[in-house]
């Protein structure tokens, strides 16, 4: 299988990791891919790219099945305000077509934030830089390649 940006990054520090592909299904989310992977959705981690008031991008680490309450993530993160990005805006500042983005290996280094709870779990499962491909990893290669923010913002989806 070819690399992608992520995979190069995370060969270039060190990251043990194993590849799992599924058949992409568009807006099929994460419990697409947990069900062909037969994983629980709360161990598969979306990466979502944001932006501030100042249009500033970021990303997002949730769980899967949980959505972020972008209120409480602005107050956390020092903002006034924070937002999706536009898929075009999204694929810009992160180098990663939407459906496909990893948080690794980004365009440009861009702040990581990410929900606290993610912490408990040994090993996630999370995209590896295109559609229909997650990596398997442990918790603290995420945390030492990535250095995240920790943010409690989950809301039940």
């Amino acid at each position: 299988m070819a690399d992608t940006q992520a995979t190069v990054f995370l060969k270039a520090n060190r990251v043990s990791y194993t590849e799992h592909e599924y058949d992409y299904v568009e807006h099929g989310g994460t419990e697409v891919s947990a069900r062909a992977l037969g994983v629980p959705e709360h161990e598969v981690v979306k990466t979502l790219v944001m932006q501030d008031e100042e249009g500033k991008p970021l990303i997002v680490l949730m769980h899967g099945d949980r959505k972020v309450s972008t209120k409480n993530l602005a107050r956390q993160a020092g903002r006034k305000r924070i937002e999706p990005c536009k898929p075009e805006a999204a694929q810009r500042h992160s180098g990663y077509q939407v459906g496909g983005t990893s948080p690794f290996g980004t365009k440009k280094r861009l702040p990581v934030f990410m929900e606290r709870s993610i912490r408990a779990l040994p090993r996630i499962y999370i995209n590896g830089g295109r559609r229909g491909f997650l990596v398997r990893i442990g918790i603290e290669d995420l945390e030492r390649t990535l250095q995240p923010q920790l943010v409690d913002v989950a809301l039940d989806d």
